[in-house]
């Protein structure tokens, strides 16, 4: 990724409504969720959660797919990873105290992902 997009990425999750979208994409899985849905859980109307989704599509954090008459949207877990692998390869330097945290967050992540055929 090119330092240009890591800032729209960073930019776009920087608003509270447009984190709240990306967190419930992130959470749905590869599936991901239709507009009209994702608009129910976040409390949120149609038109501003349509025009939140295009900001973090612009920023390539999320993916829409036409299926029908609905529009699908997905996190980009490949984008998402790269702006973390940014983020951490400057900033932390092997600092123990700083990637020590992260240890319990990635374990327990790996520990609380569904396996697959429980998606069901």
């Amino acid at each position: 990724m090119q330092i240009t997009d890591n800032i729209a990425a960073l930019s776009a999750i920087s608003h509270q409504g447009r984190l709240v979208l990306f967190r419930l994409l992130v959470k749905a899985g590869d599936d991901g969720l239709p507009a009209g849905e994702l608009s129910r859980l976040a409390n949120v109307n149609i038109t501003t959660s349509s025009a939140q989704l295009s900001v973090l599509a612009n920023a390539k954090l999320v993916t829409r797919d036409r299926v029908g008459r609905s529009i699908i949207y997905r996190a980009n877990y490949k984008t998402i990873s790269d702006l973390l692998s940014f983020l951490m390869a400057d900033c932390c330097l092997g600092r123990e105290e700083v990637l020590r945290p992260l240890q319990g967050i990635t374990s327990c992540c790996a520990e609380n992902t569904p396996k697959k055929e429980t998606l069901k």
